[in-house]
């Protein structure tokens, strides 16, 4: 089952990649300008967004979920590079430096979800998409609290860790969706 895992996070991860890479091409790193705080509120809009259509079953704007939770995946990316280059002032980054911080923090993501997974037997398979959904709009607002609270915590995980689960959900659903078999 892990293998099977991996292949098709893999998978998943491809298609945010190519995507990201893309968009990286197109508009350079205009997301270097974005606070943390932005970021976390550009994820609540995705995610808010997959419920609203995941309860009403209509798209006004034809966007589908599958594409909010590439979004989801890519911000948390964007924002666990933006911790990591919180003291470099540029704004425009290199496609090839933006490409290898990409990797390095899906990298470190994939490896949290096989410690996380080998802990709770994979239960996300057994799961329904619109509770992953849940779990992300939680995870949100914890980080949410944690920016409010100016980065302190007491007994819980930073706002990493958060990011990073956020990212391992949206790939899950993403998995769910079939989105893997397409790359």
């Amino acid at each position: 089952m892990i293998n099977k895992t991996s292949v098709e996070y893999d998978g998943v991860i491809r298609v945010c990649r190519e995507l990201f890479l893309k968009k990286s091409t197109d508009y350079g790193t205009a997301w270097r300008i974005l606070r943390i705080s932005s970021i976390t509120d550009q994820i609540f809009i995705k995610a808010q967004r997959i419920r609203t259509l995941e309860e009403k079953k209509v798209s006004k704007v034809g966007e589908d979920i599958t594409s909010e939770y590439i979004g989801i995946v890519n911000y948390c990316v964007i924002a666990m590079m933006q911790i990591d280059l919180e003291n470099d002032e540029r704004t425009e980054l290199p496609v090839d430096e933006v490409e290898m911080y990409f990797d390095k923090k899906v990298n470190e993501t994939k490896e949290l979800m096989f410690a996380k997974n080998h802990d709770y037997g994979e239960a996300w398979r057994d799961m329904r998409i619109s509770s992953l959904t849940d779990l992300i709009l939680m995870k949100i607002l914890r980080v949410k609290q944690i920016e409010d609270n100016l980065g302190q915590t007491l007994a819980s995980e930073g706002v990493r860790a958060n990011y990073q689960d956020m990212l391992n959900y949206a790939v899950f659903a993403l998995i769910k969706l079939g989105l893997h078999k397409d790359s």
